[in-house]
């Protein structure tokens, strides 16, 4: 395993969920993060709390220019970026046939456009120094599809396959997915169907905590340069699906 000490790593999504558990997690290794979300108020108490190798920034992840600003900030900051982690991500599910066109657009726009500006903004940077990681928060949802979710697992499909592409396409950048399975997480907080909304709680009476998915995470940036995990998928124990 190596050290996580001497890497600078962005974080994406993280005022709270899976991405606040991410930060907590490596904040204890040493390593200098660059953390960013809507939230700018939630990312500066986290900031504050884990003491001064974090540094935040507001960030909307669907705005390119955004996301470029974002990772150029990080390297004022520290110097280097290593590590972009792909967090941000939304899930309003619903059935097909409600047609919540909007709801689609922004599941699009976040979990698939979000993905590729975060790739946009640090890929130039990996390829000049001849290393990186980029690390994409997917899903169990990237490996199966259920009602009312066909939109969200198309979207996290698409994260799948184009995490793939990035690795075959680099010989000296890592590329992982992480694929959660039901997490207690905001996700699914903005449900605009109340049938929805309560099958989701129903659903996850079994869950892991973000936690779980924070150390899978670093497990995957602990390995040396030579060693890509691919993908790691995380479910609760009692999980059938």
């Amino acid at each position: 395993m190596t050290g996580l000490s001497d890497k600078v790593i962005l974080i994406t999504g993280a005022s709270s969920g899976i991405g606040e558990a991410t930060v907590r997690e490596l904040a204890a290794t040493g390593a200098r993060l660059f953390i960013g979300a809507r939230r700018g108020d939630r990312l500066q108490a986290l900031a504050e709390q884990l003491g001064p190798n974090i540094a935040w920034r507001e960030l909307d992840v669907t705005d390119a220019a955004n996301f470029k600003a974002f990772a150029d900030a990080a390297e004022a900051k520290f110097g280097r970026v290593d590590v972009l982690i792909n967090n941000a991500g939304v899930m309003p599910l619903s059935p097909l046939a409600a047609l919540k066109t909007d709801e689609w657009k922004r599941m699009i726009d976040v979990n698939i456009h979000g993905v590729l500006n975060g790739i946009a903004a640090v890929l130039p940077r990996f390829v000049a120094q001849q290393n990186g990681h980029v690390v994409n928060v997917a899903s169990v949802g990237a490996h199966l599809v259920l009602p009312t979710a066909a939109v969200y697992c198309g979207t996290k499909y698409a994260v799948w396959a184009i995490t793939e592409g990035l690795r075959q396409e680099h010989d000296d950048i890592r590329a992982t997915i992480i694929s959660p399975g039901v997490t207690a997480t905001e996700l699914g907080d903005d449900i605009s169907d109340p049938q929805v909304a309560a099958a989701l709680k129903d659903w996850r009476q079994k869950s892991l905590t973000p936690d779980a998915i924070a150390r899978a995470i670093r497990y995957a940036l602990e390995q040396p340069d030579g060693v890509d995990v691919n993908e790691v998928i995380v479910r609760p124990t009692a999980a059938n699906m």
